[in-house]
């Protein structure tokens, strides 16, 4: 797909005969578009933003002004390898977020998925994966490699550790500072220290999650966090005691494949 001819391209940008520009996307004003950076259908660059390629973005996105995509990584390790950036579709992208390609170190990918919102100044290292309907608050920090499920929600000026994850659901409070990994479905902040308050129970009954399934989480949650086991008594206890269903056996098939250690 090259640049498609009545594409909607401002007089004042920038782009680079080797990008793909679809024929329902706009570049506004003094927008700098790279080689090899492909954009969807219908999505807009507002004004002022950079982009490098090798980068993909789908359909129906909104980039505001002053953003930078598909740029090099800050690791001291990145050599300048071939490394790209996909990006999904129906995003909102706000200002001053900077988003870096992958590195070799890690797949040489950064991803974002779909129907995400990302806040201003927020930032999203190198090899980040980011999946569908996430939020991320103003002045996020991603760290590299970062994995943050479907559905999370982190609050503003919270940073994340490299090579942490956040589970499907999880909430997490503002000014947060992430080392482990957050279970799913839970809500943890930072007071005074990153501790678990329970299931987020808000967000999963906006969510149409069954009542029976947040009550098996909280009690779960709970049993994790709050009745002074290890981690291998609160499981046993939770298989022995909790009701069975597919949430919390997602959370416990998350603290099993855990690298990190979960915060409790």
């Amino acid at each position: 797909m090259p640049i498609h001819p009545t594409a909607d391209i401002h007089p004042t940008a920038i782009v680079d005969p080797l990008a793909r520009i679809a024929e329902s996307a706009e570049v506004g004003p003094y927008c700098i578009v790279g080689a090899e950076v492909e954009i969807g259908a219908r999505t807009r660059l507002m004004a002022n933003l950079y982009l490098e390629g090798p980068t993909w973005i789908g359909e129906d996105n909104l980039f505001f002004p002053y953003s930078t995509v598909g740029v090099a990584s800050q690791d001291l390790k990145y050599k300048g390898e071939r490394a790209e950036t996909r990006i999904g579709d129906r995003n909102r992208i706000r200002e001053f977020v900077t988003i870096h390609r992958g590195t070799a170190g890690g797949g040489l990918v950064t991803r974002i998925g779909s129907d995400n919102l990302l806040m201003t100044y927020t930032h999203v290292a190198h090899d980040v994966r980011i999946g569908d309907h996430v939020v991320l608050g103003n002045s996020v920090g991603l760290a590299g490699h970062v994995v943050i499920e479907d559905w999370a929600d982190v609050s503003p000026f919270s940073g994340v550790h490299q090579f942490c994850r956040i589970g499907r659901h999880a909430f997490i409070g503002p000014y947060s500072v992430v080392k482990q990994d957050v279970m799913p479905y839970s809500l943890t902040s930072h007071k005074p220290e990153l501790s678990v308050f329970g299931a987020n129970s808000v967000g999963l009954e906006r969510r149409g999650f069954d009542k029976a399934a947040i009550e098996s989480l909280q009690t779960a949650i709970r049993l994790l966090t709050r009745a002074q086991l290890n981690t291998s008594q609160a499981i046993e206890r939770i298989r022995a005691e909790v009701p069975a269903c597919a949430e919390v056996d997602e959370l416990l098939e998350f603290i099993r494949s855990s690298e990190r250690g979960v915060v409790k």
